[in-house]
């Protein structure tokens, strides 16, 4: 959801994989939009479509080697399954950033959500338009009790335990 520390995790997990000389890129959902969506709105289909956009992305770098890193907003169950189906068994790891609406409002740097609340936008995630929170994520961290590299940690972990850090994890390097 907008404000969980999508963007945070995402440039230190890119910065723990990278120091190990792993490739990895990380695709911000707001970079993303103005290059990828260029000239779409927030409605859930251009929010859907640029999500899938993300998700193909996603999956011709990680076909060739490279980690990716998606840090977007993707409030609709079924278009994260489409995602998923883009990528090759095991290559699609779902990580929920959970966050209380009350911290993610402490948090708006961006005024996102003071404005959602007191314009009643018709297409703010988790406010006037839904949010489908993951059945079963690979990994789910709170950013509100957890520091983000203890979330980090648990991404990083995750991904040694499953083998999805094969290199790294076999020289012992990842901790």
């Amino acid at each position: 959801m907008p404000g969980a520390g999508k963007t945070t995790v995402a440039r230190r997990l890119d910065s723990r994989i990278r120091t190990q000389g792993l490739p990895v890129e990380v695709l911000d959902g707001d970079m993303m939009r103005t290059i990828l969506s260029d000239g779409f709105g927030f409605t859930t289909e251009d929010r859907e479509a640029t999500v899938r956009r993300i998700g193909f992305v996603c999956s011709l770098l990680s076909r060739n080697g490279i980690y990716a890193v998606a840090a977007v907003v993707s409030p609709c169950l079924d278009t994260r399954q489409e995602v998923r189906l883009m990528h090759e068994p095991g290559r699609f790891v779902e990580v929920f950033l959970d966050c209380p609406l009350e911290q993610r409002i402490q948090r708006d740097r961006k005024g996102v959500y003071q404005n959602a609340l007191h314009e009643s936008s018709p297409d703010f995630t988790a406010i006037s338009d839904p949010y489908e929170p993951p059945v079963r994520p690979e990994i789910a961290v709170r950013t509100d009790l957890e520091s983000v590299d203890q979330c980090v940690g648990k991404i990083l972990t995750w991904l040694r335990q499953t083998n999805n850090l094969k290199a790294a994890a076999a020289a012992g390097q990842l901790v």
